[in-house]
């Protein structure tokens, strides 16, 4: 079912006939006819039925044209909407939780006031996660940590983070193999801060005991700060935490201490999300 039909069909009923669409559609009558009859055919049902000298809606047209209405409606506001520019309808983003809580909230508090007619959808999760949701077309566009694969994803740096490493207040944190046999907090596999700490301890050839997985950075700062075990936390959720105060902070190797959060989305950005883009920090692009 085409809009071509349906604007044909509608013509002919508020017309009151064949003649008079044709020549407001600039078509001939023939057309019209033809037009009819086979959009009767691959409908299977009767839309007209002959009266005299002009045509009656039957009961499938009367069911039809309801239809029609709407549909030719939302057509039009659609052409309106694109031609108008005026950006609109919903945006899915996938944010790692410290992005979520710690970067996310001013600027989409300042996307909201400029385009009050889009509404954000928004899931936190690791970056593997997000990922993979990316991949299935759950979200259109997410904020993941390096490292992880690009491949033919577009990216662009969003936010530059500095990582602490946290232990309890009296533990000993002068290098990995002080730590080894500890407990990692951190969140499920996927996550990148976590594969920072567990890499770091491997250099120097140290493992941790157990890894112990968290949902959310509450629960982590909560679970180190009673003595549980260390984790790889950004430097500003820590600041914003509950317990903040209540873990020690240690600074982590240069090639470990800098992060930056990318926002990657697949294909060509829609207007929602290349405005949203537009609000986002510069940061200086480094080539892959």
């Amino acid at each position: 079912m085409n809009l071509d039909d349906l604007h044909i069909f509608r013509c002919v009923v508020r017309e009151g006939g064949v003649t008079r669409a044709a020549d407001r559609l600039h078509r001939v009558p023939s057309n019209v006819t033809t037009r009819i009859k086979q959009f009767e055919e691959r409908l299977g049902v009767a839309l007209f039925r002959r009266q005299g000298r002009h045509l009656a809606l039957t009961e499938a047209g009367r069911t039809l044209l309801g239809h029609a209405e709407k549909l030719l409606q939302m057509a039009d506001l659609a052409e309106q909407e694109l031609r108008s520019g005026v950006v609109r309808g919903v945006l899915r983003l996938g944010s790692l939780e410290s992005a979520a809580g710690a970067r996310l909230p001013p600027i989409l508090s300042a996307f909201h006031a400029q385009f009050p007619d889009v509404t954000i959808e928004l899931q936190t999760g690791t970056t593997r996660d997000l990922l993979r949701r990316l991949e299935r077309f759950e979200i259109e566009a997410a904020f993941v940590s390096e490292p992880f694969e690009r491949g033919d994803l577009s990216s662009r740096p969003a936010f530059a983070e500095e990582l602490v490493l946290i232990t309890g207040g009296n533990a000993r944190a002068s290098g990995p193999r002080a730590l080894a046999g500890g407990t990692v907090v951190a969140f499920p596999h996927g996550c990148s801060y976590r594969q920072r700490l567990i890499e770091w301890l491997a250099e120097e050839g140290a493992s941790p005991g157990r890894i112990l997985e968290m949902s959310s950075y509450h629960a982590i700062v909560a679970c180190v700060a009673a003595g549980t075990g260390m984790a790889i936390v950004p430097a500003r959720v820590l600041d914003l935490a509950v317990l903040g105060t209540a873990v020690a902070r240690h600074a982590l190797p240069p090639h470990l201490r800098g992060s930056r959060t990318h926002l990657v989305w697949s294909g060509e950005a829609s207007p929602a999300l290349a405005s949203l883009t537009a609000l986002l920090p510069r940061l200086e692009t480094v080539s892959a």
